[in-house]
């Protein structure tokens, strides 16, 4: 039987928290610290990063960030190097989301700097790609995915350092959801390009879903093959709501 990356159910808490969050993220590790079938990790925003980094320390949950600058310091106000991130206490970081590609209108250039900014300050990549709404239903979800994955991702990606999360950008905060076979179809998508280029070291590489996942949908999500987690949004500001998630992988 070929192996099997171990899940991982990653929460972007975006542009929400306050140091008050501190009492969800202690319901969030008790949780974790229960669970054997998956990693977790919660990305706060920047201004929680180090608490919750001091606080998660020698707990089964991770810290991640949510964005960094390609270069490690500079005149660039307003920015977070990976190496900051880093020395908050991170071990990972998401690059290229969907509301950075949009708002902040990141090229895959620039999301392929920021990954490398990543590794050099030794996190872990999380790389997010995705299409629009238009876009699938000009039946060019593949064509956008492919383009984003090779223009996005580094040489030199490992099982340790890259993570890929797939976003359908419409179904992001919506509610809405692809059908299973929808999914199937990018995650095997995904995985055979990721074989094409980096070989045997592909198979453990983990590929995340992300878009509306909650705990009424998971268990059929989390089981399609080639889905290894999730990377969660509004559902991970609830302790009850992201453990909920994940409590699919202990059963």
């Amino acid at each position: 039987m070929a192996p099997i990356p171990r899940p991982l159910v990653a929460g972007n808490w975006k542009m929400n928290g306050l140091r008050q969050s501190s009492a969800e993220l202690a319901r969030i590790m008790r949780g974790a610290d229960q669970m054997t079938g998956a990693d977790l990790m919660i990305c706060p925003p920047a201004t929680l990063l180090f608490p919750f980094a001091t606080a998660a320390r020698g707990s089964k949950l991770a810290i991640g960030g949510q964005d960094c600058h390609a270069q490690p310091s500079g005149a660039f106000t307003g920015d977070i190097s990976a190496e900051m991130l880093a020395d908050c206490g991170a071990s990972a970081v998401i690059v290229g989301h969907s509301e950075r590609r949009t708002s902040h209108h990141e090229s895959d250039a620039e999301v392929l700097a920021k990954a490398q900014a990543a590794w050099r300050a030794k996190l872990t990549a999380i790389i997010c790609l995705g299409e629009t709404k238009a876009e699938r239903q000009a039946a060019k979800t593949l064509d956008v995915v492919g383009h984003q994955l090779a223009g996005s991702v580094p040489d030199g990606a490992t099982a340790a350092n890259l993570v890929v999360a797939y976003e359908p950008v419409w179904a992001i905060g919506t509610g809405l959801t692809p059908t299973a076979a929808d999914i199937a179809e990018v995650h095997g998508f995904i995985r055979d390009a990721l074989v094409r280029r980096f070989g045997s070291e592909a198979a453990m590489m983990r590929v995340l879903y992300g878009g509306s996942v909650k705990p009424a949908n998971a268990a059929e999500i989390l089981v399609i093959a080639d889905v290894n987690g999730a990377l969660v949004g509004g559902a991970s500001l609830k302790a009850e709501e992201f453990l909920g998630i994940a409590q699919v992988y202990e059963q």
